[in-house]
């Protein structure tokens, strides 16, 4: 951890150099002995090694101190200066020798302390690292958050959870430090002790909701359900008001039978604008095939989407579109669908349902315009020429739609249903412009081609 700590060692420099009244100074007088000299020396090379580091030029620094060591081997900033030199030019045997001796001078220097840190650090000697930061702790905690990580880049987890601990308690808990504990147990699969840890957090601040919620989340990974549903109406019980909690509510109601419940935590979930439109898509789609197995709340469905107040995702809204489409409200698909497309204009999946809608519900022309856009962005894909022959065949564009279906035959690869609809599809349009042999022809090879069901 390093600071910027140029000013404070400036001011260590220049307190280290002997004090002078300049204003008092008889610069024409001829000195009595040459100790002025020596000092207006020493104070000459300390200055401009300061100035030759600031503009990077960490070998002429270095001479400098160095004529500051013959003049004055007594003084640790010189050595101090001379190991963050050292530092700039990797040189770091050199650097922990001087760093090492200004220590030894003045052990209980925080800043030489953290700049031999650094000589460890940046050569990866973790454990000389970890006893130089050890000596630095007493200084500052932020310290320990630098002990925790060398502990458990020397997987020595069980000291990190400790030093966490400390820090958890002198400081209360944060996001840094949970995800570093959660480092930790993840590489020891020591499921236990993070739970017990959540647990313990639990009691103490029975009202932070993050911590329920961890707990939840990590009773449900290891896959004790019950004390997961437990530990969420725990939640329930002691904030009522928390809508977080219902994302894992409405799964174990559902398990648990209680659909009226899931039914009303899903709702709640689908019109909570904190909670992410991802997470939200996810109920959304639980909610979907849930009222595919139970139609009776298709009415909650309706009005849970429909008063949903942040933008729906591309997915929620082709998940309704499917669902709308498989209930029959074909108009109500549609309208999903196209805003879905409006979010992602490119999506194939999308261009292709709308398309097949489009036909369901004998908007010829829709489907025909739809299909001819997306031709433009995927000219490979067979089942667009498909799909144009077809609204071609039903606007009584004949030509058009041979044109397109065999066109379409030339990208098809191993696709018996598809090819036994091309097949039937330009049967019927030879059909319709009297070349009865053509029809035939490819009515036989329609009926050749053996679906298996």
């Amino acid at each position: 951890m390093k600071k910027a700590f140029y000013i404070s060692i400036l001011l260590i420099g220049i307190l280290s150099i002997p004090n002078y009244t300049f204003g008092q100074v008889n610069f024409n007088q001829t000195p009595d002995d040459d100790l002025g000299n020596v000092k207006d020396e020493y104070q000459s090379h300390f200055f401009e090694a300061l100035k030759q580091k600031g503009i990077e030029n960490y070998d002429r620094a270095i001479a400098s101190l160095k004529k500051c060591l013959n003049i004055d081997a007594s003084r640790p900033v010189i050595y101090f200066e001379l190991g963050k030199n050292y530092n700039k030019l990797k040189d770091f045997g050199a650097a922990e020798e001087v760093l090492k001796k200004a220590i030894s001078m003045q052990p209980d220097n925080e800043w030489f302390l953290d700049e031999l840190y650094e000589v460890y650090y940046r050569q990866e000697d973790v454990d000389n690292a970890i006893k130089t930061v050890k000596q630095l702790v007493k200084y500052h905690p932020d310290y320990k958050m630098d002990l925790a990580t060398l502990y458990i880049k020397k997987e020595k987890f069980n000291a990190a959870l400790r030093v966490l601990d400390e820090l958890d308690k002198s400081l209360g808990t944060n996001e840094l430090r949970d995800q570093m504990r959660n480092s930790i147990y993840n590489r020891t699969g020591d499921a236990k002790d993070r739970i017990d840890n959540l647990k313990a957090r639990v009691l103490a601040d029975p009202n932070n909701e993050d911590n329920h919620l961890q707990l939840i989340y990590r009773y449900s990974q290891t896959g004790k359900t019950k004390k997961a549903f437990e530990a969420a109406k725990n939640l329930l019980q002691i904030k009522p008001e928390s809508k977080l909690v219902h994302l894992a509510l409405y799964k174990f109601y559902l398990d648990e039978g209680e659909v009226e419940n899931a039914v009303s935590s899903m709702k709640l979930v689908l019109n909570t604008p904190e909670i992410d439109d991802q997470v939200k898509s996810k109920v959304l789609q639980d909610f979907v095939a849930f009222v595919e197995r139970n139609p009776q709340y298709q009415k909650d469905l309706i009005e849970a989407t429909d008063n949903v107040n942040t933008d729906k995702s591309v997915e929620s809204l082709s998940n309704l579109g499917a669902y709308y489409s498989k209930s029959g409200d074909k108009q109500k698909a549609l309208e999903n669908y196209r805003e879905a497309l409006s979010k992602s204009p490119n999506d194939f999946k999308l261009l292709r349902d709308i398309i097949l809608l489009q036909i369901d519900m004998k908007n010829y022309n829709e489907a025909l315009s739809q299909a001819n856009s997306a031709l433009e962005l995927y000219p490979a894909q067979p089942i667009l020429y498909l799909l144009n022959g077809v609204s071609n065949i039903n606007l009584k564009a004949y030509n058009k739609a041979i044109e397109n279906l065999e066109m379409g035959l030339d990208f098809l690869v191993e696709n018996p249903q598809m090819e036994r609809d091309f097949y039937l599809q330009l049967s019927e349009a030879y059909k319709q412009t009297n070349n009865i042999n053509k029809s035939k022809a490819f009515a036989k090879k329609a009926e050749a081609i053996k679906i298996q069901q």
